[in-house]
């Protein structure tokens, strides 16, 4: 990944991090700068080829987040930064910040859950939501609190979590 490249994704998951923590959402600014920036500086820097990786990445990072978002799992400015990372890192570097991301989504969440003392509601939470899905229906339709939108849903800020992912992925690859 080319040194400009990883320097705007700094700056970009940086800002949208700590915006999302302090104000629990991400400007489409922010999120439109970071798309525009990944599909155009790809583009300058490696002609058509770099269009294509920039525009793979994006695809990748939406086949992943968007459905998250249609059943209500995530906002819209989660998937949106997380689509202007895919744009600017290209799919098999976005792959890695995404599974960094996951892993340390699923390990704020579990440490959340046992603070909050919701195990028990996370189990049943879970099972409602794949039994919901199997049938092809929307959890939020039958328990509310499904619905990350909902006052009482336990919510983590992603977009902090998908900004620790990326620099953590920037820390490894300058390290290696």
């Amino acid at each position: 990944m080319p040194t400009l490249l990883k320097i705007l994704l700094l700056s970009i998951v940086l800002a949208a991090g700590i915006y999302d923590l302090r104000f629990r959402r991400i400007p489409n600014w922010l999120n439109l700068s970071g798309v525009v920036l990944g599909l155009g500086v790809n583009t300058l820097l490696l002609a058509r080829h770099g269009f294509a990786i920039s525009l793979f990445g994006l695809i990748c990072s939406l086949a992943v987040y968007v459905p998250l978002y249609l059943i209500r799992g995530m906002g819209a400015g989660d998937v949106k930064l997380m689509a202007a990372v895919g744009a600017m890192a290209g799919p098999r570097n976005w792959l890695i910040i995404f599974i960094a991301t996951a892993l340390l989504g699923g390990l704020v969440s579990i440490l959340l859950i046992m603070l909050k003392k919701r195990c028990h509601q996370t189990w049943l939470n879970l099972a409602v939501i794949l039994g919901e899905l199997s049938h092809g229906r929307m959890p939020s339709h039958r328990d509310a609190r499904l619905d990350v939108r909902d006052s009482r849903a336990l919510r983590i800020p992603h977009g902090t979590i998908i900004a620790t992912g990326a620099i953590a992925f920037l820390l490894l690859s300058a390290a290696s």
